[in-house]
């Protein structure tokens, strides 16, 4: 049963190029290995790091060479990096002062979550806010630069997985995209 969860590909997002989020159950918390894909092809989302062959340039540090290095793989892999900041930005700043309205608009929803669960919408997150982020996960929120992010082709990771974010395109021809905190963990 396993191997068909790891080898059944998500095609949320595969029409406009965008890689679907990964799922709380196959999130890893280390940085997940990239798949043998070539960047203009949207991955086998939800596929486990040991299920797929690394890339040669999966093994990319959390923390980039030099300035800039970050948004230049998210333009490259993800597409629009100042969308990916300002969201990255915004969220950290709610969760860190503690504005629960302002972390409910950064997520889109379902909202991944640990052991596979999804939040259906705003008002069964603001219900759960405290077990979903947790000191731990808000710890990583509030350690985490942008310009040490994690990217690769199911989004950008912040902390070991606690968060990831990711695009979804709003038109057929996915010329228009919104990022939002998918993962949280």
């Amino acid at each position: 049963m396993r191997l068909i969860r790891i080898l059944v590909p998500t095609l949320l997002l595969a029409a406009c190029s965008q890689p679907a989020p990964p799922s709380a159950e196959t999130a890893p918390t280390s940085p997940p290995a990239a798949t043998t894909a070539p960047p203009d092809e949207a991955p086998a989302a939800g596929l486990s790091p040991d299920a797929v062959e690394p890339a040669a340039d999966a093994a990319k540090p959390a923390k980039p060479a030099a300035d800039g290095d970050v948004r230049q793989r998210i333009d490259s892999v993800l597409g629009d990096a100042a969308q990916y900041e300002a969201v990255f930005i915004a969220f950290q700043t709610a969760v860190n002062g503690g504005d629960r309205a302002a972390v409910v608009e950064e997520i889109r929803f379902p909202l991944n979550i640990a052991n596979g669960a999804k939040i259906a919408g705003p008002g069964e997150f603001q219900r759960n806010y405290e077990r979903i982020l947790t000191p731990a996960v808000r710890k990583a929120i509030a350690a985490q630069t942008f310009d040490t992010v994690m990217v690769n082709q199911q989004g950008v990771m912040i902390g070991d997985g606690q968060v990831w974010l990711n695009g979804a395109c709003l038109d057929k021809a996915c010329t228009r995209t919104e990022v939002k905190v998918v993962t949280i963990q």
